[in-house]
Parts: C-alpha cells; structure tokens; sequence
C-alpha cells in the first residue's frame, strides 16, 4: 500500500535555500506571510570557500556558514525550514475562493477568483502555498578530470574571483565563446593566461579566432594529466601529456550552465533559449503567482544581486496580498475596516515580531 504524503498549507512556499531563497522568504515572513522555505541542501552558494563582494560580511566566511546564519534569521522570524526535495509541483483545478487581498496593480483587492493553489510534491510532504519562488539555480557543468580542487585552483565566477588573480598566471579551461572572452577578460587583471581546450575541437567563430590572435593569450591544446596541489590544498600547477609543467594559482572552467528549471517547466513557466526562466522587474513569471529568483533567471550570477531579486520578490508579493488599505468598492461589500481586523498579520508572525521589538 503506497503512503501517502502529508500535506501542510502556507501562503508563500520557497524552493530553494541559496541567497536569493533566503532573502524571498525572509522579506515574505517579515511582511507577514506565512512562509515555508524547502532546501534539498548543496548549491553553488554552499561551495562557496569564502564569501566575497558582499558588504558587511567577511571573506573568513564561507559560503556555507552564510547560509546556515540565514536559515536560523529565518526561523527566528517564523519562517518554517524544511530539509526536502520537491519531485514534482502541480496547480490545483481553478476553484471559486474570492480574493480580498490587494489587486497587482496596487489599486485594491482583486474582486475575481483568485488563482488555484499550487501543490509541491515532497518526501513525505506536500506543500501548499498560494505563491510559490522558485530559487533553484543552475549547476555548473564540470569539467573532466583531473582537477584542481573546486574553490582551490578551479572557479567557476570570474566576477567574484578575478580579484584573487591580479598579477598572477592564470588559466581558462574551455573550447567555446564564453572560454575564450573570459580569457580576453583576464587580461584586465593579470598578463599571464592560458586557455586550455584540452585536446578539444574548439568551437568558437573566426572572428573570435582572430581576437584571440590578436591578444596575449597562449592557447594549449594538450590534455591535463595530473594537478599538483600545495599543503594548503591551492593549485600549485598543472601537468601536460606532453610532459610540460606550467604554475597557475588559479583558473576558470566554462563549460555551460545546467540550469534546474524542471519544477518551472511543470507549472508552464516560459523559458529562455538557454534554460532560464522569463521573468519580469519583479521575479514574476508567465504563470500566475509564480516567481523565479536569483541563479534561475538571467543575469549576474552574484550573490548581492540574487539577494536584491530576493527581496524584490517579497515585496511584490507582499503588494498583491496585503489586505490594507481595503478596496473601495470592498468597504461597499464588506464595511469599514474595524479595529479587530488590524493588524492584518498571522497571530504567529505577530508574537514573533513582537519579540523582535528592539526598542523596548
């Protein structure tokens, strides 16, 4: 006999525990909606060996204590934590609950139906929300090996990690376009690089040839056959096939992007041609209460960049269901807002806020 799930309700449900997750349901909580984050754990924030270009946190922090940090600010806002991995998502038949809650427009509750609620399909749970965030990102595409350890001598972000490399020799590790631009785009910090295509066709244009011929890069094409590390574990150097050693302390691999955009595709989300999803200013998808942040959707893959597509999420969430000031032609319905109405915040959240009172 197969078990069935149990089922929990909310009105905001996160999917996805990187910054830009963190950041959705931390404004969502905080503006009073009942919010669950769901974290399956792993990430490319968690590999993080240290966190940079984010102001007021350190580089002795890694990626993973950021996290950790966010997640207990979360709970002890009221946000629900769950460690889960949602298999599936589906929207419910179109039902006949009547919205109250603020029109998108800002101009007062929506009057029509609002939008069936949407059921993520986890573990053993299954979580309902009204609104849902999907912060899922993207997982980069590895390289064969051999390797340098991952934040040790292979990176990923040049924009977070080029600084590491000022005036140090450095290699690109790919066959494509975006190899062969980040290579040129080394050249603003260093004048030693190296583009690696290891023993692979590359598949950039000619003209792309030509910039690159024009550019003190030198191109190696022989495979890698062994890494030598430091006792720090940091890249010492690479090995060649062909017995040649060459020091680098660092490198790049660009080998695309596998974006997780399969719980988008179920709930009809639109895509871009390289798999990430459509969004407006706001994170707001093509469906309905479906928003989309951070690594998911193009752009910078920056961390302060994923937390302001966070927050930018929560806030328009926020306005579409922020029962106050009520509409107009709702006082006609309904009457007067009354002092037992406000404030227009779950009891539990209220308690929680409370606590946070640092005024007292």
């Amino acid at each position: 006999m197969t078990k069935e799930n149990t089922s929990t309700t909310f009105d905001v449900v996160v999917v996805g525990g990187g910054p830009a997750g963190l950041s959705a349901a931390l404004y969502c909580t905080r503006l009073g909606n009942t919010t669950a984050l769901i974290d399956r754990g792993g990430g490319r924030a968690a590999m993080m060996q240290d966190v940079h270009n984010v102001v007021g946190i350190s580089e002795e922090t890694s990626g993973a204590e950021l996290l950790s940090t966010g997640k207990e600010q979360l709970e002890a806002y009221g946000c629900t934590v769950f460690r889960d991995t949602i298999s599936s998502c589906s929207r419910r038949e179109q039902d006949t609950r009547e919205s109250t809650k603020q029109g998108s427009d800002g101009s007062g509750p929506d009057t029509e139906d609002s939008p069936s609620q949407i059921t993520l399909c986890g573990t053993d749970t299954d979580y309902v929300a009204d609104y849902v965030v999907l912060a899922t990102g993207f997982t980069d595409e590895r390289p064969d090996p051999p390797l340098p350890r991952t934040g040790r001598g292979l990176h990923y972000c040049l924009h977070c990690d080029a600084y590491m490399f000022i005036d140090e020799p450095v290699y690109v590790m790919g066959t494509s376009e975006s190899a062969a631009y980040v290579a040129a785009i080394m050249l603003n910090f260093t004048s030693d690089v190296d583009l690696l295509t290891r023993n692979t066709e590359p598949t950039w244009s000619d003209d792309t040839e030509t910039m690159l011929s024009n550019h003190p890069i030198e191109i190696v094409h022989e495979e890698i056959a062994s890494v030598q590390n430091g006792d720090d574990g940091w890249l010492e150097s690479l090995t060649f096939e062909d017995g040649t050693v060459r020091e680098y302390t660092g490198g790049f691999a660009m080998y695309g992007s596998d974006y997780n955009n399969g719980l988008a595709a179920e709930l009809g989300c639109a895509l871009n041609d390289d798999g990430t999803v459509i969004v407006d200013d706001h994170g707001q998808t093509s469906v309905e209460n479906v928003y989309a942040v951070g690594d998911l959707t193009p752009g910078h893959n920056q961390v302060p960049i994923a937390l302001g597509e966070g927050a930018r999420a929560g806030i328009s969430i926020h306005w579409n269901r922020r029962e106050f000031p009520r509409d107009p032609t709702l006082i006609d319905e309904l009457g007067p807002v009354r002092n037992q109405d406000v404030p227009g915040i779950p009891d539990e959240l209220l308690e929680r806020a409370v606590e946070h009172h640092t005024y007292n």
